[in-house]
């Protein structure tokens, strides 16, 4: 049934949609808060001209603000295509000011997108209005049941599941952050990401918006263990002779590494399928106990991707590289001790074919 509602796909559809705003908006706010700017909301003050360090901080908090409607958007639009749109929208909106948030717009969005679905295949319009159907009546037909849906049924107990969520998250303490952010940072790098890295993207991203930015930052340093960790391995077992790699998975960390950077994890996957085990195990241990430490000191990230350009943006932002230095020194040092030597290409000495004598053919 699920395969049928195809929700991977438009879960998808809807990060490739949010994942520029997001980063857009988190990085504007990140250039404005580093050069001293606040966000503004007195519009009289706003009407007079703002700072420039102001008006970055502004912009990027308006872009978060609009995060809900676009993901909402983009579901019902990957649903339902162009009739899912205003409903989509509308639907994210009335999430975002009744508090529902990133939850409510992901759920309201898969809601409405089939209710447009529904009503572009079975509502019978004269054939005078068929033109009207897919511009003006099925979208105003989808926004009144996005009102009703949003405000009077699921907005409610959405809004009370966002706000335990919240409060929750916000209350968790000592060996309970470790915890949590351990999970985390182990579904982040546990695929090199895939479905597993992208749900717990998915769910840093919503608690973003929500005001709690730590998950984000442990995110950020997961995704880079994997990479820096295989590399870190590599320059050790050079160090201390002990090779643990082949020659193609020497040129693909050469790839990886500078990737990572950027928090690019999927250049890992190449080094993976060669020994996929020990490589998930190594990567995704040393990514938890990094997510658990970064979380645990309090490590947050305003903007959700970026890499190391976006460290400065963070909160004790050396912090986030001791944390992801130990989490990649621990991968380093588990596929140090647990790789196999790489298996030696063998010279094929024996002749695969026999010499051809020319001499003995006659003519007749």
């Amino acid at each position: 049934m699920f395969k049928k509602l195809q929700l991977k796909k438009h879960a998808m559809t809807a990060i490739s949609y949010m994942l520029p705003l997001v980063v857009s908006a988190g990085l504007l706010i990140a250039i404005g808060n580093l050069s001293g700017g606040s966000n503004i909301t007195n519009m009289n003050q706003i009407k007079n001209g703002l700072s420039i360090p102001d008006a970055f901080t502004t912009l990027g908090v308006w872009g978060m603000m609009l995060l809900a409607p676009v993901i909402s958007a983009a579901i019902a639009y990957s649903i339902a295509d162009r009739p899912g749109i205003a409903p989509g929208l509308l639907s994210g909106i009335i999430s975002y000011y009744i508090g529902a948030g990133f939850l409510g717009g992901l759920l309201g969005g898969f809601v409405i997108g089939w209710i447009v679905l529904f009503l572009v295949k079975y509502i019978k319009v004269p054939k005078w209005a068929e033109g009207l159907k897919p511009m003006l009546i099925v979208p105003l037909l989808a926004s009144i049941a996005a009102l009703f849906l949003m405000f009077f049924i699921l907005g409610k107990p959405i809004v009370w599941l966002t706000d335990w969520l919240t409060e929750f998250l916000q209350s968790m303490q000592g060996s309970a952050k470790f915890l949590f952010g351990g999970i985390l940072g182990g579904m982040a790098a546990f695929d090199f990401g895939g479905p597993v890295n992208k749900v717990a993207s998915l769910f840093c991203d919503g608690l973003l918006l929500q005001g709690i930015k730590g998950p984000e930052a442990v995110k950020i340093l997961a995704s880079m263990v994997p990479p820096f960790g295989i590399t870190l391995s590599w320059v050790l077992s050079l160090l201390f002779k002990h090779p643990i790699y082949g020659k193609k998975e020497e040129d693909n960390i050469k790839i990886a590494f500078p990737m990572g950077i950027c928090m690019i994890t999927e250049g890992c996957i190449p080094i993976a399928m060669a020994d996929l085990v020990r490589v998930v195990a190594a990567c995704t241990i040393g990514a938890a106990i990094g997510g658990g430490m970064n979380l645990s000191f309090g490590v947050e990230s305003p903007v959700p991707s970026g890499g190391m350009f976006i460290v400065p943006a963070m909160t004790h932002p050396w912090i986030f590289c001791l944390d992801l230095f130990v989490g990649s020194l621990i991968t380093a040092l588990i596929l140090l001790l647990l790789k196999r030597n790489p298996v030696k290409e063998k010279e094929d000495t024996a002749q695969t074919e026999n010499d051809i004598d020319l001499s003995d053919i006659k003519e007749n």
